[in-house]
């Protein structure tokens, strides 16, 4: 029997696993088309890009020359906040102004909190997005005991403010996003649901059953989250439950909320829309970084491209099917359960995931290389020190070591040239580990492409964890067919991703590893990771840094403090970039912390539901501080409240200094 049925949350998938045409092979979900303006969105039309703007909306030309900007960076949906009626009203100077100079790109009306400018906005824009958990329904922190009577009243207050923005979409030939945020889930879905992607969904479709009531199908849908796994979830939940509750197949925009800024922004980003783009989900993507919106655009193009030939290029991978209807997968795709192994050493069981270096192209391996990896030698009181990115193990290869490593890195070099050294672990083929070549008393690695799928039943139960890779250019899809037979088998061996970019330039490396490998492991696959650049010998900080990237992203291993901050829009109440570069400076020493920033208080408490402290713009210079979901200090002056953002985590006992290295 699958083993996802010894799961606690098998009622889930009670009816079925299945959320994706296929998860060995790119297929895209096929979708009814939707038509926004002149563009038109899903499955038989390219994956869309779109951002939004920065500009407050009251500032017309400013909002003008900043859409024109994302436009000519290749955004194809425009999006604009209208949090009230006279941003909405606003929203014809911008139209008129683009149209005058030529840009005819649909806009979407950003609606959170206002029926009315929702109303007004889609007599104007190309599509409106509500947000269900706000937009008619009740968000107090409140927890409610609904009877199945007075749930189906809520409904029914709800329908009554929803329809007249409905009529007027189909009136006006306007389209819709029903746009699920996790963080702003109402008291009511709460009550009843939980805090759950379950609950996400269920938002959702309680708006999309009116919609259809009334034959109105011009919609498209969102999940989001700054929880990757919850965001995956959902979407894949949502793909399930539309199929189930016979609605049509709507479109789906992708996005990870709050995704942050720089490196740690596009990881995160990839690591939850690149996940569901290999399960053939997505029709449009917005990439939210803390950043001028036009910098999201290349970013969310590289995301898709990768798709524009997927299914033309891979070789095929071998299908996978339980003897069981309805599950195509020995996994639970809606909610995350670790995949279970034997504890080897530091790998596998309880253990987080570990981080390999790959240095086997090295001639010659000096101290001074490994600050590329987090580990510092110091001369002065001749000793080592090691950062939060410090590698775990070092893979040299043929090659030895001439100094002796610093006690948190241990080194791994291939099994001819290992010489006994306990210190040191060898790597294996099958074959060579069938051999009489002496072995590990504790640790050894076997290395095993997806291609030679044959070859699993003959891996060690014990002693051993394995090192697996691909040569397909569907290299996800081929690693995780591979997982699916050793869980089939219960073959528990820990397992290491590998992955190995040839042709690809610093941005890329950062967007397809978290895509490949974040994928997996939010669906508890993989013990390790491995990331190889072949011929390139100077980039080994940036592949350190992403390895340890995608854990932290895909929620695997925490080794550096979270920042979800919002990516700014006409609501935002200070400088959100500054702000963020300010925060980060003074506390991304603080391993394990997250903390929200938030421009505005749409974007506040709820949407940084996962943060431990928040920031959150209330008012022109004005800052209301949160420790969780309750705000602790109101009304801080903007140039004082990262002072007392400190304070507050100092009070709180979770303040270190920071340690120097170098």
């Amino acid at each position: 029997m699958s083993r996802i049925f010894q799961s606690p949350n098998a009622h889930l998938i009670a009816d079925g696993n299945q959320y994706a045409r296929s998860l060995v092979s790119y297929q895209r979900r096929e979708t009814i088309p939707v038509q926004i303006g002149d563009l038109y969105l899903g499955s038989d039309f390219p994956i869309r890009i779109q951002s939004m703007t920065t500009v407050d909306t009251m500032d017309t030309q400013g909002s003008i020359e900043q859409s024109i900007r994302m436009i000519d960076a290749g955004c194809e949906l425009v999006r604009i906040t209208a949090p009230s009626v006279k941003e909405a009203q606003n929203l014809e100077n911008i139209r008129k102004g683009l149209r005058a100079r030529g840009y005819h790109t649909p806009l979407v009306a950003d609606i959170h909190f206002t029926p009315n400018a929702a109303e007004l906005a889609a007599r104007i824009v190309e599509k409106v997005r509500i947000n269900p958990g706000n937009y008619a329904d009740k968000k107090r922190f409140e927890t409610i005991e609904y009877t199945d009577a007075s749930y189906q009243s809520e409904l029914e207050r709800i329908r009554d403010k929803f329809l007249p923005l409905v009529n007027i979409c189909k009136e006006y030939g306007t389209a819709m996003r029903i746009g699920t945020n996790h963080g702003s889930l109402s008291d009511r879905i709460l009550s009843r649901y939980g805090d759950t992607p379950l609950g996400m969904v269920e938002s959702a479709l309680e708006f999309l059953r009116i919609c259809e009531d009334e034959n109105y199908f011009n919609v498209v849908l969102s999940m989001k989250s700054s929880n990757t796994q919850v965001m995956v979830e959902a979407y894949r939940l949502l793909s399930k439950k539309l199929v189930d509750g016979q609605f049509k197949a709507y479109p789906l925009h992708l996005g990870v909320t709050e995704a942050g800024e720089g490196e740690d922004g596009r990881i995160k980003s990839a690591v939850g829309i690149g996940t569901l783009l290999e399960d053939g989900l997505g029709d449009t993507i917005r990439v939210s970084l803390t950043e001028d919106p036009e910098f999201e655009i290349p970013v969310a193009q590289e995301l898709a491209r990768r798709y524009q030939s997927r299914a033309s290029i891979s070789t095929p991978i071998p299908s996978f099917k339980t003897n069981l209807p309805g599950i195509d997968s020995p996994i639970n795709p809606f909610a995350h359960e670790r995949r279970i192994t034997n504890e080897v050493c530091n790998f596998g069981g309880h253990q987080v995931p570990r981080v390999i270096a790959d240095f086997s192209q090295i001639a010659q391996i000096s101290m001074n290389d490994l600050k590329a990896l987090g580990h510092f030698y110091l001369p002065e009181p001749d000793k080592w020190a090691m950062n939060d990115l410090g590698a775990d193990y070092i893979f040299t290869g043929d090659i030895g070591i001439d100094f002796m490593l610093p006690n948190g890195l241990k080194q791994i070099v291939n099994a001819a040239h290992w010489k006994g050294d306990v210190h040191v672990f060898p790597l294996f083929s099958i074959e060579s580990f069938e051999s009489d070549i002496p072995k590990h008393p504790e640790l050894n690695f076997i290395t095993l492409d997806c291609s030679d799928l044959s070859l699993v039943n003959r891996l060690p139960n014990e002693r051993a964890v394995l090192i697996l890779s691909s040569e397909n250019p569907h290299q996800m899809a081929d690693l995780r067919r591979t997982f699916f037979e050793l869980l089939q088998k219960n073959i528990q061996i820990p397992v290491v991703i590998q992955l190995a970019y040839s042709n690809v330039d610093s941005n890329q490396l950062q967007l397809f590893a978290p895509t490949d490998a974040g994928g997996l492991f939010i669906d508890g696959l993989g013990d390790g990771i491995m990331l190889s650049m072949p011929y390139v010998t100077d980039k080994y900080e940036l592949l350190n840094a992403t390895a340890f990237g995608v854990l932290q992203a895909s929620r695997m291993r925490i080794s550096k403090t979270e920042y979800i901050s919002c990516p700014s829009c006409g609501r935002t109440l200070f400088d959100l970039q500054e702000t963020t570069a300010r925060i980060r400076q003074v506390t991304d020493h603080l391993k394990g912390i997250k903390i929200g920033i938030m421009g505005c208080i749409v974007n506040g408490p709820g949407e940084m539901a996962d943060a431990d402290y928040g920031y959150v713009g209330i008012g022109k210079d004005k800052i209301a501080l949160y420790r969780g979901q309750e705000v602790v200090k109101k009304s801080v002056q903007a140039d004082a409240a990262v002072d007392e953002l400190i304070q507050l985590i100092k009070d709180d006992g979770n303040w270190r200094d920071p340690q120097i290295t170098n």
